[in-house]
């Protein structure tokens, strides 16, 4: 059987084997259109055959370094040829900038790239370039969206490197939905999906993300790829940071920093210098803390601004931390210092708009939140490290050592820390704890 006769809705993309006057899905009526399926056009010719593990030689593997410390870092230590990666972020974030950095890198070093742009002119593209000085004969830009186009494109030029700014730019003539529609996106991402396998390229797809903050379009685009990369960060603030979410050949915990500039973004080298101001003075409600990306620990620090509150319903805002967990920090205050904090306005600012995902930092939130009620400033040059319990109790975190060397680094002379752990002994910088209320007697008595 050559054709296969389906039903798609055009207004979300759902499938269906037979007609449907409604939308399961989208409620959307009379929406369902007919598509024949060529499938010999459609699907490769190439017949696979199944092989036995023993017998599969492995090929490829090379790592390729993009030249950007801080993206490799992510990957880990680079591209893996003939692999398939995802970067999503906010519109205006930074993200084709990013691209076309690594695409001037890779140029350099002599390999041919392919960059599809569905979004902008190849003027525009040309301004970007020269600013970031990637002018460099080896990059190929097609101004196109249809896939067909793509693909014959992709054969004729042989490109190493593929880069499409943006998936949700890209159609196929064979489907009736308009571009960036549920049925487009994952179409397009398969195909990109079997090119990339079978030609042994390497693959950069630039995805728009939702207001919610996850890529637009199904579900099942992020299952394809091998990696899945976000940029952050506040467009005001200049402050980038590049996450993975899914990551096959590495680790999902490392992250890149990077600030953006005139000449492009700019790798962070320091973050502990970006994140911290060790020359304000003391100033009341601020705590700092060392949280751990990876292998790389950074210094933050922590704001909080408790004062009376005028509504009936006492306000809790957070930036940069979860405010549930801010809930069970301030009801384990309350019960075992018997601070009243329930009455009061509670805002919890985490500066350089890093978002905290360790338990490491509940002390130093803690600290902060009573600094500011009670109107004094902690000791000067304290960093606070540990995980607040329930019971009232500090208990370890992981890489403390790693963090009590950062803090040490900085300058820092009273780093407070869990009596579980088990540092260097007869260090005077270290202050040992059992739990949140003999901290609190330590620095206001």
């Amino acid at each position: 059987m050559k054709e296969k006769t389906i039903f798609v809705c055009s207004e979300c993309g759902y499938e269906s084997p037979r007609w449907l006057g409604k939308c399961p899905q989208c409620g959307a009526w009379n929406s369902f259109r007919e598509i024949k399926i060529d499938r010999k056009k459609r699907w490769t010719e190439e017949k696979e055959e199944v092989l036995s593990l023993d017998k599969i030689e492995l090929t490829g593997g090379e790592r390729i370094p993009t030249g950007i410390e801080e993206v490799d870092r992510v990957l880990g230590n680079g591209f893996l040829k003939g692999s398939i990666v995802l970067i999503g972020g906010d519109p205006g974030i930074g993200k084709s900038t990013l691209v076309l950095e690594i695409a001037r890198n890779l140029a350099e070093k002599g390999y041919k790239i392919l960059y599809v742009t569905g979004e902008e002119s190849p003027e525009q593209i040309k301004q970007r370039a020269m600013r970031l000085k990637a002018t460099n004969k080896n990059i190929l830009i097609f101004p196109g969206q249809d896939l067909e186009e793509i693909k014959e494109i992709i054969e004729d030029a042989s490109p190493s490197f593929l880069l499409v700014d943006s998936i949700q730019t890209v159609f196929s003539p064979e489907l009736p939905q308009a571009p960036g529609s549920v049925s487009q996106v994952r179409e397009c991402g398969l195909e990109f999906l079997r090119l990339t396998k079978k030609k042994k390229i390497t693959t950069v797809l630039i995805g728009h993300v939702t207001k919610d903050g996850t890529l637009a379009g199904p579900r099942t685009l992020e299952h394809m790829m091998d990696v899945v990369l976000y940029l952050e960060g506040e467009r005001k603030s200049g402050l980038r940071i590049l996450r993975s979410s899914k990551n096959r050949f590495g680790s999902t915990e490392e992250i890149g920093i990077f600030e953006m500039s005139e000449e492009g973004l700019r790798e962070v080298k320091d973050p502990s210098l970006h994140f911290v101001d060790l020359n304000h003075g003391e100033r009341e409600g601020t705590a700092y803390t060392v949280l751990l990306e990876g292998k790389r620990p950074l210094v933050v620090e922590i704001q909080a601004l408790v004062s009376p509150t005028p509504f009936n319903i006492p306000q809790r805002v957070t930036t940069g931390f979860d405010p549930r967990r801010l809930s069970m920090l301030l009801a384990v205050t309350e019960k075992f210092t018997g601070l009243m904090l329930r009455s009061m306005d509670i805002f919890l600012n985490v500066t350089g708009g890093i978002k905290i995902q360790d338990s490491s930092a509940d002390l130093s939130v803690v600290m902060a939140m009573i600094s500011s009620f009670r109107k004094k400033a902690l000791p000067a040059l304290s960093v606070f490290l540990g995980e607040v319990g329930l019971g009232g109790e500090i208990r370890p975190v992981s890489g403390l050592n790693k963090r009590i060397e950062e803090a040490k680094r900085l300058g820092f002379n009273n780093i407070y820390i869990p009596s579980a752990s088990s540092p260097v002994k007869g260090d005077k910088r270290l202050k040992v704890y059992n739990n949140i209320r003999e901290v609190i007697e330590s620095c206001f008595g």
